[in-house]
């Protein structure tokens, strides 16, 4: 058997039992691709076609068997492919990942990556918080990002705190990521670390009609760092909500708060008609992630004492 005829009986294999994909991969053929490359011990970037391709090359029945065998686990238990090779790549960095976290997907990623958001940020820059941290990869990438800046990343889980600490030290960038654990902008250790320049946040945001339709695949991830109805509504703004409100105490002048909606801006909109905010151009369109200043925070929460 050749590598591409592996792959392709891998394809075949979750088409027919129709997996949900979006962990990292869109189809059936890339993420037969991630598991096999993986299981053969080889570079996920290793070329499939043109004058380099490893296509043709042959595969020992032994390693076939193995690869088999994790298809096999991706179809029974239905779980993201990066939860059965404890890895997620993002923005080309590589993160440990299981199931105490989700899988890193934030749009914000790219955002910093291709200087979207250099825009927004300022010579005296040095403060950043990334709340709702979950593995900590947007935290990691801000540090990376940004050399000169102190990364604060905060998460109510502590379980998810436990994977960012495994992935900050991975990174060496213990001396720049301090880990706390938040409900939000509640913890006093947290608060004082700001004002902060800079707030990254990809929270809990899907909607309550949403959560109840997820593929098996999004819900063997914590539901907590999904569902966006934990204070009652169905919306998936509830801890939106609470931060806008809370946001601007805790900002410095000129900062903004980088924020991800997902596919709620419908949602968002209608929760906060009066909030001026930008909605910034990403890979998947400009109804995803948003800009919102300190300036149109503090309106705005004055606009809810009146």
């Amino acid at each position: 058997m050749t590598l591409m005829e592996l792959i392709e009986s891998g394809a075949a294999r979750f088409t027919g039992a129709q997996l949900a994909f979006g962990h990292g991969t869109t189809n059936a053929f890339d993420e037969s691709a991630w598991l096999v490359l993986w299981t053969l011990g080889m570079p996920l970037d290793t070329p499939l076609e043109g004058p380099d391709s490893k296509q043709n090359m042959a595969v020992d029945p032994v390693d076939a068997a193995r690869a088999a065998i994790i298809f096999e686990s991706r179809v029974n238990t239905r779980k993201p492919a990066a939860y059965l090779t404890h890895e997620a790549w993002l923005q080309g960095v590589s993160f440990y990942v299981d199931e105490r976290v989700i899988v890193p997907r934030s749009l914000i990623a790219e955002l910093m990556a291709d200087g979207s958001l250099d825009y927004w940020l300022h010579e005296t820059t040095q403060t950043v918080l990334d709340l709702c941290t979950g593995n900590g990869s947007l935290a990691i990438l801000a540090a990376l990002t940004y050399p000169e800046v102190e990364v604060t990343a905060s998460d109510l889980s502590t379980d998810a705190l436990a994977v960012a600490r495994i992935n900050v030290d991975r990174h060496e960038l213990q001396g720049r990521i301090t880990l706390l654990e938040s409900n939000g902008l509640t913890a006093p250790d947290l608060l004082a670390r700001g004002p902060f320049d800079l707030i990254l946040c990809n929270p809990p945001y899907v909607n309550a009609s949403s959560m109840a339709q997820l593929p098996p695949e999004y819900r063997a991830e914590p539901a907590l760092a999904l569902d966006g109805n934990h204070l009652g509504g169905i919306d998936g703004m509830d801890f939106i909500r609470t931060l806008l409100n809370d946001a601007p105490t805790h900002m410095a002048p000129g900062a903004v708060l980088v924020l991800e909606v997902g596919n709620e801006r419908d949602h968002f909109e209608a929760a906060f008609p009066h909030l001026e905010v930008i909605w910034l151009e990403t890979s998947a369109g400009d109804e995803q992630v948003l800009v919102a200043t300190r300036q149109a925070l503090e309106h705005f929460s004055l606009q809810q004492e009146q």
